[in-house]
């Protein structure tokens, strides 16, 4: 069933009958509805970053400042600036100060090679970019490849709490190039810019038009901007809000998955400042400082992808830990192996969690998460059940086509997250959002998957992800999921290689747990394994050992990587 918002334009979906929405959706920009939070929460956390806290209050000041401050360098509404930072609090203050003035964030990862940089700021039109004196060096590269008019460098320790401030700047920060540039300015220089600013800044932005730009992930095809909008953020925030079925006001989520990233943006911190809740930053991820910071911050809620989960059982520092503070656990940005939930779900049990890890499934296209494990119902191998006043429907490959219950083809969806389209890629945008017969425009994500008559739906496989062996259609993620049943894997990358007889044949890459030996031994387990589970044309006709599998900057395993390898090969 469809419906109409009231008062609300819905580019996403127009009135079919009187069916009304399930929720209410704000139709403020993200920084008016963060703004009007931080006037109600006021000196409530907002922030908690390396053992120091920020107010809801400070909050709304700093991103005035932001706002201020980027329109005294001459951001103008629809200007797009390139945030090339990690998990700190300038960050966020550039996400909603730049909103405030109707400025575009674009969201990129600060480990991005030179070379991807240039291009995110080229395909976006960016001309001003923010980064970390870290990075700084790669920036002077960057600017040998294309113009940087303005090119303002945070510091960490700006925001970090005294003694460590200290330490940063003694023992970290004097390593990093200084910040010397004609157009290179230090973040409280620039802050100071917007002090002569007193009013005319604010923009009267529309809630449905161009708000953020992620860029698509990269495991498959070409990288793009995607276009998203203040509903699609706000809608998100209040979908996933909704969807937690606990109190989500005044707690505290661990914000892990990168700032650049739907899933850390949208669900991590986004989500947090839209319901008045602590978002705790993680600006880098590992074993010891991730469990130290769960026990000392008794977070509320975790989320992140299935390799941050694996790293979690195998975390020794989390040894007789009390995790009875979990109200929700999620998993997405990758398929969460049967195996490795079992896995997860014991370890939360034995650390006396009362929840259990509950897996998300969405793309950058909507965000992130539109799909979710209910909380009192879950499947085995299910994604979930679609987010309020989302619809999923399954469709016939390269057709608009709806299949029955039960059958397998390509996952569409519609609903209030969905992205405005692509930058400069009218073709992407006509092949991805279509109009259907229905009238309405429907998210092919080019993602295989059925759903049951219960509308759980169960993901299968990328469709440009498929292997062709012998006229045989094989899925990779079902062969690794088969894959890592065996008791001695830990991960695996399945993927096809060029082989004369049958175009192409299965290749798995494996590494496997510790104290495991590498040897003929074990491929003849690991193939015996395979042979109860996989059908004679699907089984890997070589398997290789590989001490770790490459990973994308949100930490999928980086299948392409692979691919490449063995293509060079040949």
């Amino acid at each position: 069933m469809y419906y109409k918002l009231d008062n609300v334009a819905t580019p996403w979906l127009e009135s079919y009958g009187d069916v009304a929405p399930n929720l209410n959706y704000s139709e403020k920009t993200i920084s008016g509805a963060v703004l009007e939070r931080a006037g109600i929460e006021k000196d409530f956390p907002a922030l908690s970053f390396m053992g120091k806290t920020s107010s809801y209050t400070r909050l709304a000041e700093e991103i005035d400042k932001v706002a201020r401050s980027f329109h005294a360098l001459g951001v103008r509404p629809g200007n797009r600036v390139l945030v090339c930072l990690p998990n700190v609090p300038q960050a966020v203050f550039c996400l909603y100060g730049l909103n405030r003035i109707g400025a575009i964030p674009t969201m990129v990862h600060p480990l991005s090679a030179v070379s991807e940089l240039a291009f995110y700021m080229n395909e976006a039109s960016c001309s001003i970019a923010v980064t970390l004196d870290q990075f700084y060096g790669k920036f002077l590269e960057v600017k040998k490849q294309r113009a940087i008019d303005k090119l303002i460098v945070c510091r960490v320790s700006d925001e970090l709490p005294f003694p460590l401030s200290i330490g940063q700047k003694l023992f970290t920060e004097r390593k990093f190039p200084k910040v010397s540039g004609e157009n290179d300015i230090l973040w409280k220089d620039f802050m100071a810019m917007g002090e002569s600013v007193k009013d005319g800044y604010v923009a009267d932005k529309d809630f449905n038009t161009e708000a953020v730009v992620l860029f698509s992930g990269g495991t498959t095809g070409t990288t793009k901007g995607i276009m998203l909008s203040d509903l699609n953020f706000n809608a998100l925030a209040w979908q996933t809000a909704n969807m937690a079925n606990e109190e989500v006001r005044h707690s505290k989520m661990l914000a892990a998955m990168p700032v650049f990233h739907g899933f850390g943006l949208g669900v991590c911190i986004h989500t947090l400042m839209f319901i008045g809740g602590t978002s705790i930053l993680v600006p880098r991820f590992n074993v010891k400082s991730y469990a130290k910071l769960i026990r000392k911050t008794q977070p509320n809620f975790i989320a992140g992808v299935p390799t941050l989960f694996e790293a979690i059982t195998r975390n020794k520092y989390l040894d007789g830990a009390d995790l009875s503070c979990l109200r929700g656990v999620f998993s997405g940005g990758d398929s969460l192996t049967i195996e490795l939930k079992k896995k997860f779900d014991a370890f939360l049990k034995e650390h006396n969690a009362r929840v259990r890890v509950r897996e998300g499934y969405g793309t950058t296209e909507c965000v992130t998460a539109s799909c979710l494990t209910p909380y009192n119902k879950e499947k085995e191998g299910s994604i979930g059940i679609p987010y309020p006043d989302t619809y999923y429907k399954i469709c016939k490959p390269e057709t608009n086509d709806e299949l029955p219950y039960g059958e397998e083809g390509e996952i569409c969806l519609t609903g209030p997250s969905m992205m405005i389209g692509y930058i400069g890629h009218e073709e992407d945008n006509r092949q991805t959002l279509r109009q259907h017969e229905d009238g309405h425009v429907w998210l092919h994500t080019g993602d295989l998957g059925r759903m049951d008559n219960e509308g759980f739906i169960y993901f299968s496989q990328r469709m440009k992800r498929m292997i062709v062996t012998s006229g045989y259609n094989v899925y990779p993620s079902q062969l690794e999921n088969i894959i890592e049943g065996h008791p001695a894997v830990q991960r695996s990358c399945v993927i096809g290689v060029k082989d004369e007889l049958k175009m192409q044949r299965v290749k798995a890459f494996i590494v496997l747990k510790e104290n495991c030996q590498a040897d003929e031994q074990m491929k003849e387990s690991i193939m015996k394994h395979c042979k109860q589970h996989i059908a004679k044309y699907a089984l890997p006709s070589e398997i290789e050992f590989r001490d770790s599998l490459p990973t994308t900057l949100v930490g999928k395993v980086a299948y392409t990587v692979l691919e490449k390898e063995e293509a060079e090969k040949c």
